[in-house]
């Protein structure tokens, strides 16, 4: 064979076994699986005002369900589905997610091998067929007017090696890309609401009661065990009954105090209607149903035989330089952990109850009239018709006793609105607060009383 066939049979089998890699060679892209590289993902969708919806729909790998989570604008204002349509602070946060969600680009393709989508975290949470229980990702679904998709993506891990990139994939499409993003939405009923639950600065404080008693739930008896009242002078606290060697305990004080002031919602439930309307004045004279104080109750709620609303836990109440008087009533363990004490939604398959880290509490907001006491009015108001230079005493002494009755009537009427907005925004409600919370506000006498240091 002469050199020149020899050639011609190498470059024969050369070219055979390339064909063969080209065809073997494994993950091979396509030449046109980068033609949309650096394009939006939602090109249609650019104003994120435009967002009336956002679902959030998350896997949990424990209990092999999902977790949807949904905020949408409704009736004039922002609420939560999921937990009795709760109104949402949610407007700043639904716009900051929405422009996240146009600013994503398809930065780089990944795969397009649906054998990947584990690895890179994003099957559909809400694909049943999947058998696995990892890989999941978090599903992101932004709606408009009149229920129209503006965007619907999956939204992956993190891109090993490139910071601030996550992997994405749309909806049944098989290509997942790297994506540059730094959104982060949350599924936490806390993140979303003013959580804030009491609106109450501490230095506001002038005056805290504790009632300390139980209730026969079968009689409604009342048994009263201790009432403890505090007040502030010169930024000092005073307990009644207190004896010359006693004083409140400075830290302890301030324990309550911030317990007060830095008070947050864990979850909420919806109160009966008929207890709601009548607690917001909406109409006179509401009955309460049977089923009404059956929802009282199993909260740890009863009515004393003289009408008063009592807890098995007790009270306390606080009252503010505005003469608004917060009264909090401590009720039932609330178990669980999750929708089960965010909304009193049992996902559990098990039908465990989980720990008893929270507790109901029931709010009420009072305005206390006589703090302020009505002055006199003025016996006239000529005054105000007369330049000042022609005033007589007469005329100064009524715009003194002037200034001071329309000084009174604005602190009068602040302490109404405030009063009415507080309970407009108490009466649908029974909330769930911490344990740890609870702990630190459900102090007795004995918490707060100490011996004085020789």
């Amino acid at each position: 064979m002469s050199e020149k066939q020899k050639t011609l049979r190498f470059a024969g089998a050369a070219v055979v076994l390339a064909l063969i890699a080209f065809i073997t060679a494994p993950g091979k892209i396509e030449p046109d699986a980068f033609f949309d590289q650096g394009e939006p993902f939602f090109p249609d969708f650019q104003d994120p005002n435009s967002a009336v919806t956002l679902e959030v729909i998350k896997f949990d790998p424990e209990t092999g369900s999902t977790v949807p989570f949904k905020v949408t604008f409704k009736e004039g204002r922002w609420t939560i589905p999921s937990h009795y349509d709760y109104p949402a602070d949610g407007k700043e946060r639904l716009a900051k997610t929405a422009a996240a969600i146009i600013e994503m680009r398809k930065d780089e393709f990944r795969t397009d091998n649906v054998a990947d989508h584990e690895v890179c975290g994003v099957l559909d949470p809400l694909d049943e067929t999947i058998t696995s229980l990892e890989g999941r990702g978090e599903r992101v679904i932004i709606r408009g007017e009149n229920d129209n998709v503006l965007a619907d993506i999956i939204i992956g891990k993190k891109v090993p090696g490139k910071d601030g990139f996550r992997f994405v994939r749309l909806p049944g499409q098989k290509r997942v890309y790297a994506a540059r993003t730094d959104i982060d939405v949350s599924t936490r009923f806390s993140d979303w609401i003013d959580t804030d639950l009491l609106r109450i600065n501490r230095n506001d404080i002038e005056r805290v009661v504790l009632k300390d008693y139980s209730v026969d739930e079968r009689t409604g008896i009342v048994r009263m065990r201790d009432v403890v009242t505090l007040r502030k002078k010169d930024n000092e606290w005073k307990a009644d009954k207190m004896a010359p060697d006693e004083e409140v305990d400075k830290i302890k004080m301030n324990d309550l105090l911030t317990a007060l002031d830095q008070l947050s919602i864990v979850g909420v439930r919806p109160k009966p209607a008929g207890l709601s309307a009548s607690l917001t004045k909406m109409r006179e004279g509401v009955r309460l149903t049977q089923q009404d104080l059956l929802s009282l109750q199993s909260k740890g709620y009863f009515f004393s035989r003289d009408g008063q609303l009592l807890s098995n836990e007790g009270e306390l109440q606080a009252e503010t330089k505005d003469g608004v008087i917060y009264t909090l009533r401590f009720g039932e363990v609330v178990y669980g952990r999750g929708l089960a004490v965010t909304a009193g939604i049992d996902t559990s398959e098990t039908g465990e109850k989980g720990p008893g880290e929270n507790r109901y509490l029931f709010i009420t907001a009072a305005f206390n009239e006589r703090k302020f006491p009505e002055p006199p009015k003025p016996q006239n108001t000529d005054f105000l018709n007369k330049a000042d230079s022609l005033w007589t005493d007469a005329d100064r002494k009524n715009k003194e006793r002037y200034d001071r009755y329309e000084e009174w009537k604005r602190k009068v009427e602040k302490g109404r609105k405030l009063t009415d907005e507080l309970n407009a925004r108490f009466a649908k409600w029974y909330y769930v607060i911490s344990a740890s919370k609870f702990d630190k506000l459900h102090v007795k006498r004995k918490d707060l009383i100490k011996r004085k240091k020789s």
